[in-house]
C-alpha cells in the first residue's frame, strides 16, 4: 500500500510540473502548434510507461490484476472507466442542448446524471459484493457457474461483445475527435494516433496495467474538467465553486431568452429554416423527380458560372454542391429526411432548444399537440433513467472491475469511493452547461460574421456536425438561431469560448482523451476475454496453458480495436446515441437473469436462457426496426413505428420486463433449479 501511495504522489507531482511548464512556455511565446501535440503525446507516453511497467503474462494478473487492488485506487480506476467520453465530452453538451427535462425527441440531460448515479447504488447494494465473493474472471463466468451448461455462458458472451463494441466505438470516435483537434491532422489519422495509446496499456498488461493507467487518467480528466469550469465561474461570478455559483446565472439566461424571443432578426432566421424544412418536405413527396430536377439545376448552374467566367471559388463551390447530391433514391430519402427534421427543429423559438420562458411548444412538421409532446418528453426521460440505471448494473467491463479487489467488503468500499469520485465531476456538469450558454448569448450572439474568433473556423472545417454558423437571414449579424453547437463540442470549446489560455484547451483535450482511453481499455479487454475465454476456448474445448490464453487474448484485442476504429471512422452516430444503445443491450441481456440468479433459488437454466434471449431479442429488434444503422448499411431505412413514443436506443424498457417475466415463467414451468452458487 505504501508503495502505491508513493508512486501516486510522484505521478501527481510530475503531472503538475508538466502543466506548469507548458503554461510558462505559452506565456513565453510557445506556439499553439506545439502545445496541442504536447498534450497529446506526453500524457499518452505516461500511460504507455505505466503499461510497460505493468506488463504481464500471468493469467491472474492479466485478467483480474491479482485481486489485490486497494479500494480507493479501484474507485479511481472505476470512475475513470465509467466517466467515458460520454460523461466528459457529451454530458454538459446534453444539458446545454436538451436542458434538464428535454423534449419529445430528447430525454434531457438530467436523466443521464440521475440514471448513471442511481445505477451505482444498484451495483453497490445488489451486485458488486455478491459477484466478488465468487472469485470469477468475467461476467459470463457467473452465468455458467450459476446455471451450468453451455447456452447461458454463450448468450452472455455474445451480449458482452455487442454492448461493449458499440460502447468502444463511441470512445474511439472521441479519441479521433480529440487527437485531430490537438494535432490538426485528419479525423481518421487522429483515430489511429489515439488507438496506439489504447493498445499499449491493454495489450501489454491487461487488467493490471489498465487499472493503474486508469488511476492516472482519472486525475487527468478530473483536473481537465474542474479547472476550466472553476475558472469560468470565478471569472464571471467571483466564486470558483461552479456547482454553487452557477445558479446566479439562471436568471440572466431567462432574461436573455426573453429578449431573443422578441427579436425580429431571430424571427427572420426561424422563417428561413421553416422554408428550408418545407422545401425538403416537398422533395420527399416525389424523390425521383426532385432528385432529377435538382441534378439538372446544379448542372445548369455550373455551366452558367463557367460561361460567365465567374470566380473560380464560386465554380468550385457549385461543383462540390453537385458532387454532394445523393446518387440514389434511398440515400436521398435518408439525407433529406434528416435535413427536413433539422430545419424544422431550428425553426422553433431559440433554435428548438428548451427554454425557461416558454410553455412546451409543438414541433413544426409534426401533428402532435403540446400536451402530447410534453407527455412524450416525460416518458422518454423516465425510460432513459431506467435504461441507464439497469445498464450500469449490467455492464460487463464495469462489473469486472470488482473482481480485482481483495474481498467482498472491499468491493462495497470501492463502490462508495467510485461514487465520490464520480460526483466530483457530475455536480459541475450542469454548471458548465449554464456558463457556456450564457457565454454564447453574451459573446457570440450579436457579433459580426467578419469578426468571429479563429477557433470557430477551425472547428467548422473539422466537422460541420460539431459546429456550424451561417448567416441565414443575410444581415451579417450572428443570431442565436444561426449557431449550431454539437453536444460533443461543448466541453472541448469551453476554454476558447471563455477566452482562457490555450494551455487550458490542451488540458481539456487531454482530459477527454484520458476519459476515452480509460474506458476503451476496459471495453477492449472485456471483448477479447469474451471472444477467447468465454467462446473460443470453452466451445472448442481447447487445452492451452494460461500463458497461451493470454497471448491469444492480446491478439484478439488488437483485431477488435482495429475493427472498432474502422467503424468509428464512419462517424455514424453521436457519442450519447451509441452509449445509450449499449446500456440498453446490457440491461436487457444481463440484469434479469443475473438478479434472479443471485436472489431466487428457483431460477433455472432454461428460464435464464429463454429470458436472456427474449430480452436481448426484443431490444435489438426495436432498435433495428426503428433506427437505421446509418452509414453502415447503405440505404437502410427506419420504419419509425415507435411503441408509446419510446426512442429506439431506450429499448431496454421493453427488454428488461420481458426478460424477467420469461425467466420467471419458464423457471416455474421447469422447476428443476440448480443450487445457487456459493
Amino acid at each position: 500500500m505504501a508503495r502505491n501511495h508513493k508512486f501516486f504522489v510522484l505521478y501527481l507531482l510530475g503531472l503538475g510540473c508538466f502543466i506548469g511548464l507548458v503554461a510558462w512556455a505559452e506565456r513565453a511565446g510557445l506556439s499553439r502548434q506545439w502545445i496541442g501535440p504536447l498534450f497529446l503525446f506526453v500524457p499518452v507516453m505516461m500511460y504507455a510507461a505505466i503499461g510497460v511497467w505493468g506488463r504481464t503474462a500471468d493469467s491472474e494478473e492479466y485478467y483480474v490484476a491479482g485481486r489485490r487492488i486497494p479500494p480507493v485506487y479501484n474507485g479511481m480506476a472505476t470512475a475513470a472507466d465509467w466517466m467515458s467520453a460520454a460523461s466528459f465530452l457529451s454530458l454538459s453538451g446534453a444539458l446545454y442542448l436538451q436542458g434538464f427535462a428535454g423534449t419529445s425527441q430528447q430525454a434531457g440531460g438530467l436523466a443521464y446524471l440521475l440514471g448513471w448515479s442511481g445505477g451505482f447504488v444498484l451495483v453497490a447494494l445488489l451486485i458488486a459484493p455478491q459477484l466478488r465473493a465468487l472469485n470469477l474472471y468475467t461476467l459470463p463466468d457467473f452465468f455458467q457457474l450459476r446455471y451450468g451448461g453451455r447456452w447461458p455462458r454463450v448468450i452472455a458472451a455474445v451480449a458482452a461483445v455487442m454492448c461493449s463494441f458499440s460502447y468502444v466505438v463511441a470512445q474511439i470516435y472521441a479519441v479521433g475527435l480529440i487527437a485531430s483537434r490537438l494535432t490538426g491532422v485528419q479525423f481518421e489519422i487522429g483515430i489511429m494516433l489515439g488507438l496506439g495509446g489504447v493498445l499499449v496499456c491493454s495489450f501489454l498488461g491487461g487488467m493490471r496495467a489498465i487499472t493503474w493507467t486508469q488511476v492516472a487518467q482519472y486525475v487527468m480528466l478530473l483536473l481537465a474538467f474542474l479547472i476550466p469550469v472553476s475558472w469560468l465561474a470565478y471569472q464571471r461570478l467571483g466564486n470558483p465553486v461552479a456547482a454553487v455559483a452557477y445558479t446566479q446565472d439562471l436568471g440572466k439566461i431567462a432574461d436573455l431568452e426573453k429578449q431573443l424571443l422578441s427579436d425580429p432578426a431571430e424571427r427572420d432566421v426561424e422563417l428561413v429554416y421553416l422554408q428550408k424544412g418545407m422545401l425538403y418536405e416537398s422533395r420527399l413527396r416525389n424523390i425521383p423527380a426532385a432528385l432529377e430536377a435538382e441534378r439538372t439545376r446544379l448542372h445548369e448552374k455550373v455551366q452558367q458560372l463557367r460561361i460567365s467566367n465567374a470566380d473560380l471559388s464560386q465554380v468550385l463551390a457549385a461543383g462540390r454542391e453537385l458532387a454532394a447530391l445523393p446518387q440514389d433514391v434511398a440515400s436521398a430519402r435518408e439525407l433529406w429526411t434528416a435535413a427536413m427534421r433539422e430545419n424544422y427543429a431550428r425553426a422553433q423559438p431559440l433554435g428548438g432548444m428548451p427554454q425557461h420562458t416558454l410553455p412546451y411548444a409543438p414541433m413544426l412538421g409534426t401533428e402532435q399537440s403540446a400536451q402530447e409532446q410534453e407527455s412524450l418528453s416525460r416518458r422518454n426521460f423516465m425510460a432513459l433513467m431506467f435504461c441507464l440505471m439497469l445498464g450500469t448494473a449490467g455492464l460487463p467491463h464495469l462489473l469486472t472491475r470488482f473482481y480485482t479487489l481483495p474481498s467482498p467488503a472491499a468491493a462495497r468500499s470501492s463502490v462508495v469511493w467510485t461514487l465520490f469520485f464520480v460526483v466530483l465531476l457530475y455536480t459541475s456538469a450542469p454548471a458548465l452547461a449554464a456558463l457556456v450558454k450564457l457565454e454564447v448569448m453574451q459573446s457570440l450572439v450579436g457579433s459580426h460574421f467578419d469578426a468571429l474568433p479563429a477557433w470557430i473556423a477551425q472547428w467548422t472545417r473539422m466537422d460541420n456536425a460539431l459546429l456550424s454558423i451561417e448567416d441565414a437571414n443575410g444581415d451579417g449579424i450572428v443570431q442565436w438561431g444561426e449557431i449550431h453547437l454539437g453536444a460533443d463540442l461543448i466541453m472541448l470549446a469551453t476554454p476558447e469560448l471563455g477566452g482562457l489560455p490555450f494551455v487550458v484547451s490542451g488540458l481539456v483535450a487531454a482530459g477527454g482523451l484520458a476519459a476515452a482511453l480509460s474506458t476503451a481499455d476496459g471495453l477492449l479487454l472485456t471483448i477479447s476475454n469474451a471472444l477467447v475465454r468465454d467462446l473460443y476456448l470453452v466451445e472448442r474445448g481447447k487445452s492451452v496453458t494460461p500463458q497461451q490464453r493470454v497471448i491469444l487474448s492480446k491478439f484478439t484485442l488488437l483485431m477488435v480495436a482495429l475493427a472498432a476504429a474502422a467503424v468509428a471512422s464512419v462517424r455514424s452516430s453521436g457519442i450519447l446515441v451509441l452509449v445509450s444503445a449499449s446500456f440498453s443491450i446490457a440491461a436487457a441481456a444481463f440484469v434479469p437473469a443475473m438478479l434472479l440468479g443471485l436472489y431466487w433459488r428457483g431460477a433455472t437454466r432454461r428460464g435464464a436462457v429463454c429470458g436472456m434471449a427474449a430480452g436481448l431479442g426484443i431490444t435489438l429488434y426495436y432498435m433495428v426496426v426503428n433506427m437505421p444503422i446509418t452509414s453502415l448499411v447503405p440505404g437502410a431505412q427506419a420504419s419509425a413505428h415507435l411503441w408509446w413514443g419510446i426512442q429506439p436506443t431506450l429499448a431496454a424498457v421493453f427488454g428488461v420486463p420481458l426478460g424477467i417475466f420469461v425467466t420467471w415463467a419458464v423457471s416455474c414451468c421447469t422447476r428443476q433449479s440448480l443450487p445457487r452458487a456459493p
